[in-house]
């Protein structure tokens, strides 16, 4: 059989969604997502304008060989956009090769390494009366990790810090304006890292104090820090046993963790903007990093991750796939079957998808006091409802922009 069709989904059910449909000459479907978050339609002309007539007429079998194809054929090669699209083709065949084969993903993958995936939580606060409420209420859904982010003093909204008073996330940092229309221009933070550096030690001594040694607490510094207030802030937090410290400081220079690792060693975890095997051989080869961030959605699909995973495997790395709301429930699915299956898992980010989400996009994956399994459905084990995706427009959103508190812009 080979594949008949390929068409490209975009709906917006509460944030932006990319999903790849390919359909066999024998009726199979397949399902792939390709959400680039802030920069959607990118990928979506990529897949139909360029990549959909290149698949119909394939066997839809040969997912290693259509991979390479992808990969090597258009001579430019990586990127966020490239890989997102290569993803979604490789999850979609993926999809229909195990509905063929009748089993879930998982067992084509090697079958199960565990019975169930570790997943953490977001807990945020504006102070920490609001971070320690948010954090008891996941400890109390059974969540055993948890990743902590909270407002710092002088500054305003920051990332990773729900805008209300609740403690509950606002998933989706990517604004809209305030009406619901689209947004003309990106939103602005201001940052001050002398502030934090003075302000979080505290808040991971205070959690400590009233959660104890047994909860795994995660932090994300989002690529704020220079080589150097990475290293001092990494030393300042070990009494704390971070579980990991995330993105310390900005990806591109890969270097830059070689003096955070001289000065301490708080776990570090990296590279949820990187996008092939290729991007990681310094990290991986002299060990820089402790887990591997990125996404299955970004990373070019179950093939292109699995590469990654196994490469980092020989060094003792392990997986710490990137699981934000804005990697569709197709991607989150594609990420949990790959996690089963490998066998250097590490913990998978957790952030559930909203009910008008799960209203679009319907799944068999299923939480249990701090663990998701993918569920037994064959293929991925998620569908997208079409009908219901038409009632839900694309609307266009941005990430924020950072700046100093003298107008530099700095990382986001």
């Amino acid at each position: 059989m080979t594949i008949e069709s390929v068409s490209v989904n975009v709906t917006s059910p509460g944030r932006n969604f990319v999903t790849l449909k390919i359909v066999t000459t024998d009726g199979v479907v397949g399902w792939g997502d390709a959400t680039l978050n802030g920069r959607e339609l990118s990928v979506a002309s990529y897949l139909q304008d360029h990549v959909a007539s290149t698949l119909v007429g394939r066997d839809e079998n040969r997912i290693e060989d259509t991979w390479q194809y992808l990969y090597r054929g258009p001579y430019w090669r990586r990127g966020p956009v490239t890989m997102a699209a290569i993803a979604a083709v490789d999850m979609a065949l993926w999809d229909i090769k195990a509905k063929k084969a009748g089993m879930p993903l998982y067992e084509l993958l090697g079958g199960a390494s565990r019975e169930g995936l570790r997943v953490y939580a977001h807990a945020s606060g504006t102070d920490y009366a609001a971070l320690k409420d948010a954090v008891t209420g996941y400890v109390e859904q059974g969540y055993t990790a948890v990743r902590v982010q909270t407002g710092v003093p002088g500054l305003g909204q920051i990332y990773g810090v729900s805008s209300n008073t609740g403690g509950k996330y606002d998933y989706e940092p990517a604004k809209r304006a305030a009406d619901g229309r689209a947004a003309i221009a990106p939103s602005e933070e201001t940052w001050d890292t002398p502030a934090y550096l003075a302000h979080m030690p505290g808040v991971f001594a205070s959690l400590r104090e009233d959660f104890g040694s047994g909860l795994r607490i995660l932090h994300d510094a989002h690529h704020r820090m220079s080589p150097i207030e990475a290293a001092q802030f990494a030393k300042d937090v070990e009494p704390y046993k971070l579980f990991w410290l995330e993105d310390c400081t900005p990806v591109e220079d890969q270097t830059a963790l070689r003096l955070v690792r001289q000065h301490s060693t708080t776990p570090l975890a990296i590279g949820e903007v990187l996008n092939s095997v290729y991007d990681y051989q310094t990290l991986i080869t002299e060990r820089l990093i402790d887990y591997v961030r990125s996404s299955v959605t970004h990373t070019g699909g179950v093939t292109g991750l699995k590469k990654l995973l196994d490469f980092a495997g020989i060094y003792g790395i392990r997986s710490g796939m990137h699981g934000p709301t804005d990697v569709s429930p197709v991607g989150m699915a594609a990420a949990l079957h790959l996690g089963l299956a490998i066998h250097n898992f590490g913990i998978q980010e957790y952030m559930p998808h909203s009910e008008t989400t799960l209203g679009v996009f319907r799944t068999s994956y299923a939480f249990d006091r701090g663990f998701l399994h993918p569920g037994d459905a064959p293929g991925l084990g998620v569908d997208l409802d079409e009908d219901a995706a038409s009632a839900f427009e694309y609307t266009k959103a941005y990430l924020p922009v950072n700046r100093l508190m003298d107008g530099t812009v700095h990382d986001w």
